[in-house]
């Protein structure tokens, strides 16, 4: 039997580790093949750590960022690939991309060279981005296009991943499940601010699959500080208690999009009906 693989498809560095990365940490773990495929550099993002929002810093972010990556990947025990597309940075309303940006490429012409890192790396299972993109920024709407066209341009080929999964990384129960616990434990909750303000643009995921990962948070935590630049200590990412998130949160869930193998939903494997072969 071969050994299972997994594909996780991402716009930026930190992306892994902000969305999905204890499932990654958890397979890793358990012995699968898992390569994170990431589209641009990040090199057109903001540094969002005051404490690193300096000039010789922003004069050094596209290599900053990939040395976070690397760290990042170590962390989470996984193999990481860049496509090498150019990041689109998220231009104001109205304002065009940038020119030879990722979003501005035809989708076709991107999912052609994700699709040749998929004809050799060969994984089972592809995870990413829902259509909203799991927030609008175009590189992450992008993400989405360009990994569903890959898979759907491969119909028929050995190589084509048998399931293809959406990340339900923008779950609205999670944020009021969250809530909800830390005023029961007493605790000022920073997310009454995102519940009173969820935007128009937040999809609805019907989910299919959880995985339990809560004992590979704290690894999912240390990859995301890794990404110095993006992870802002007081941000509200770490502003909630681990052990009550364990809790009453401690799975990562994901929407079915795709497979070529019957399964029965709701899962709770990722490479449920599979037979890596």
């Amino acid at each position: 039997m071969t050994t299972p693989r997994l594909m996780a498809v991402h716009a930026h560095p930190d992306d892994e580790s902000s969305k999905g990365a204890a499932t990654l940490a958890r397979y890793a773990a358990a012995g699968a093949e898992v390569l994170v495929v990431t589209c641009t550099g990040g090199e057109r993002g903001d540094v969002l750590n005051p404490a690193l929002d300096r000039p010789e810093v922003r004069a050094d972010l596209p290599a900053i960022r990939r040395r976070e990556m690397a760290a990042a990947a170590e962390i989470l025990g996984v193999r990481q690939r860049f496509l090498g597309f150019t990041d689109s940075g998220l231009p104001g309303e109205g304002d065009p991309l940038p020119e030879g940006c990722f979003a501005a490429l035809p989708v076709a012409r991107a999912a052609t060279e994700l699709a040749d890192v998929i004809r050799e790396f060969r994984p089972h299972v592809v995870i990413t981005y829902d259509p909203s993109g799991g927030y609008p920024h175009p590189d992450h709407i992008q993400t989405h296009r360009v990994t569903l066209a890959a898979y759907e341009a491969m119909a028929g080929e050995p190589a084509q991943p048998l399931k293809l999964y959406y990340q339900a990384a923008f779950e609205k129960q999670w944020f009021s499940t969250l809530h909800e616990a830390m005023l029961r434990w007493g605790i000022a909750s920073r997310m009454s601010e995102v519940l009173a303000n969820w935007p128009d643009w937040a999809p609805r995921f019907d989910v299919t699959t959880r995985i339990r990962c809560a004992e590979y948070f704290a690894v999912r935590d240390r990859a995301f500080r890794a990404h110095a630049t993006q992870a802002d200590p007081a941000g509200p990412f770490f502003a909630h208690p681990r052990d009550l998130e364990r809790e009453v949160w401690p799975t990562e869930n994901y929407v079915l999009a795709r497979s070529r193998v019957a399964s029965r939903t709701p899962e709770d494997d990722l490479f449920a009906g599979v037979n890596p072969a």
